[in-house]
């Protein structure tokens, strides 16, 4: 008799428990939620939180609020959300090298990239462009990245690279690019992208694997494209080759931007979020305001979660190989 009434209890608890996650999926949320943002404003992150925040806030009936708090590379944003309370109402809004880099680059990053939150999905990836100045005398006839190659296999250690600064995705994916071809170039750090850019339009480097800001140099002839560093080749520039196609099987490196909530936070929340988040980007009006930022690209949870531990171990091993330091 006692085990059957423990039983019956144990059922009961079930079912209540499963009545109360419904309950909680149907009334999520009730309240605004605070989208924090590492990133100063205007930046790709914070623009990726506010275009989908104002989506989420219309469909969901509450604001998300996006709050930035700048600083060490998006990592005073993190800890923030990952000391949050798990109830749904705080969310990070992060680029990759928050999430796959901080850890292995500094030495005092107070949250665990892949135990304190709880992937939701990219929104936008944007891949790196291999450039180089066809004005340059020293490039002109380099116009793939075997001629790359070549050229630095020709003079080990004498031909310089741009990047926007130590530790920088660019900066990693040439070391990449350097190790697979089993070249060594000098690196240039520049203090941002831009500037790295303009490092190459004056000829002050040879190469650089530029942001999206150099499809437009590149279609006005100003730069020279040898290949983008994602697995698929970029919509803006069909006709050029990604690094893989080049010659480098595996190559895959490119800028995302994507959303977190703490790691405890309720399963039916996560799945609303998630379902919420990748309806807006596929919407043709917001996929278009996104296309600023990159190409739209969403993920399930667990496809998101290998991918961070596939990217957060590859970049380590660039890390340790180059001997690479922050800044």
């Amino acid at each position: 008799m006692q085990r059957t009434v423990r039983l019956l209890a144990v059922i009961a608890g079930l079912c209540a428990s499963a009545l109360s996650t419904q309950a909680l999926a149907q009334k999520y949320p009730v309240r605004p939620v605070k989208v924090m943002v590492g990133f100063s404003a205007g930046g790709p992150v914070d623009v990726v939180a506010r275009i989908i925040g104002d989506r989420l806030g219309n469909k969901l009936g509450q604001p998300f609020v996006v709050e930035n708090r700048a600083g060490a590379n998006g990592m005073i944003a993190a800890e923030g959300v990952a000391r949050a309370d798990a109830d749904g109402y705080t969310m990070l809004a992060c680029n990759s090298s928050t999430i796959t880099l901080n850890k292995t680059l500094f030495k005092d990053v107070r949250y665990d990239p892949q135990g304190d939150f709880a992937p939701l999905t990219t929104v936008v990836s944007a891949p790196l462009v291999l450039v180089v100045n066809p004005e340059n005398p020293k490039t002109a006839n380099i116009k793939t990245v075997a001629d790359l190659v070549a050229a630095a296999k020709a003079a080990p250690g004498a031909l310089a690279y741009g990047s926007g600064g130590n530790g920088n995705l660019a900066h990693l994916a040439m070391e990449l690019l350097g190790q697979k071809a089993g070249i060594k170039m000098i690196h240039v750090p520049y203090r941002g992208g831009s500037a790295a850019e303009v490092g190459i339009l004056a000829q002050e480097v040879l190469a650089v694997f530029d942001p999206l800001s150099a499809v437009p140099l590149v279609k006005a002839g100003k730069l020279r494209a040898l290949a983008v560093s994602s697995a698929e080749r970029l919509p803006a520039l069909p006709d050029v080759p990604t690094v893989a196609e080049a010659g480098y099987p595996g190559f895959d490196i490119s800028f995302w931007v994507g959303f977190f909530m703490p790691k405890a936070t309720p399963a039916p929340i996560l799945e609303t979020l998630h379902r919420e988040i990748v309806t807006a980007a596929k919407d043709p009006a917001v996929a278009e305001k996104l296309g600023s930022q990159g190409v739209v690209s969403v993920l399930s949870p667990a496809d998101y979660a290998a991918k961070i531990a596939k990217e957060t171990k590859e970049l380590a091993e660039v890390v340790v190989a180059a001997n690479i330091k922050a800044e």
